[in-house]
């Protein structure tokens, strides 16, 4: 049975944490995709109805409906959850589906799939009419997607400036605006002694965020101080442990010299990360360091001090990747693209007084 449905404020994810299940499980059933318990189904179009997610129609389906001959599908490597940017961006993304008339189902790519480079065993490529692609930073099984021959969107990717480029459009939220101006800002309130912190060689934003402010330095003739570089250069997944890393920052801040006076974060999780490491060995934000991170995560306006940062239209990616998707389906021949979605500089007391 199909469902036909309105959109609504509540979220899969929000279903998904009223009922202690996965957010794949919960799509299964709005969707009507994937293997799955009646039961359960039931039990989820119950709560999504309570909660006012949808009203649902159920409608026959029809033998020329796109959802009756293929789906679109979403590939991941990474726990996905609320706090991340991509949460509102897939609730788009599947709305957009639905009023196609498509389902939508998330595949979540285990380490072990990865590693040997092999497709989920429930994965059926014949109904699968496009791919998205989010937090996949494994170019190797990334141009394996490609090979199949299937229209693929990736939404960021993997670190591939001295690779073979990937055969897909490619879905970026600006990365550079925002800290160019966030620098500028710096600047004129006197600001120079400026540092970076994050894995610049995680993915493709954090890297086109280093490089742009790298680029802010040239561009603002601000000196660069290489002590002031946070980066131990892990590459895509291979991202340190969460402990790790704040061993790493801690180390490196006590071996500086000298700190700087601003810090540009890769995103808010590296920023609060610098939150926790600096309250440990004694450093005050705002006070001592000012702070700026990248995303408007949820905890960015809840931690203290609020944080500074560049806030992603997460709802306009996702319906920019929807677009993309359907125009690569429908004239697969074109030049691939490279697509960028605006961000915004977002000041808060991280940087109070001086933004």
């Amino acid at each position: 049975m199909d469902y036909t449905f309105s959109m609504a404020k509540v979220t899969i994810q929000d279903i998904a944490s009223e009922l202690g299940l996965s957010r794949n499980t919960v799509s299964k059933a709005i969707n009507n995709t994937g293997i799955l318990a009646e039961s359960t189904r039931q039990l989820i179009l119950k709560k999504a109805s309570e909660m006012g997610y949808k009203t649902f129609l159920p409608a026959e389906p029809h033998a020329d409906s796109p959802a009756s001959v293929g789906e679109l599908v979403l590939f991941t490597a990474a726990a996905l959850n609320a706090s991340h940017f991509s949460t509102k961006m897939l609730d788009e993304m599947q709305q957009e589906a639905s009023v196609l008339g498509y389902g939508f189902t998330i595949y979540r790519i285990m380490p072990k799939e990865l590693e040997d480079c092999r497709l989920p065993a429930n994965f059926d490529a014949g109904r699968a009419v496009g791919i998205f692609c989010v937090e996949m930073f494994n170019m190797q099984y990334s141009h394996m997607i490609c090979s199949l021959g299937i229209p693929v969107v990736f939404v960021d990717t993997a670190v591939s400036v001295d690779e073979e480029p990937l055969p897909a459009d490619v879905l970026l939220m600006e990365n550079k605006r925002g800290i160019y101006s966030f620098v500028k800002k710096m600047v004129l309130c006197g600001k120079t002694d400026m540092g970076f912190v994050g894995e610049s060689l995680h993915c493709m934003s954090f890297y086109e965020r280093s490089d742009a402010f790298l680029g802010a330095l040239r561009l603002f003739k601000i000196p660069f101080n290489e002590e002031w570089i946070f980066d131990s250069l892990s590459q895509g997944l291979a991202y340190p442990k969460h402990e790790d890393y704040l061993r790493f920052l801690e180390e490196r801040f006590k071996s500086c010299s000298r700190l700087p006076k601003v810090l540009v974060c890769a995103n808010d999780f590296v920023a609060i990360d610098v939150l926790h490491v600096f309250k440990k060995i004694g450093i005050r934000v705002p006070e001592d360091i000012l702070l700026c991170g990248f995303d408007d995560s949820p905890e960015a306006s809840l931690i203290t001090p609020a944080l500074t940062t560049v806030r992603i239209h997460a709802r306009d990616m996702g319906k920019e990747a929807v677009s993309l998707l359907f125009s690569r389906i429908k004239q697969p021949s074109m030049k691939f693209r490279t697509v960028y979605v605006q961000t915004d500089l977002v000041c808060r007391a991280s940087t109070e007084g001086n933004s």
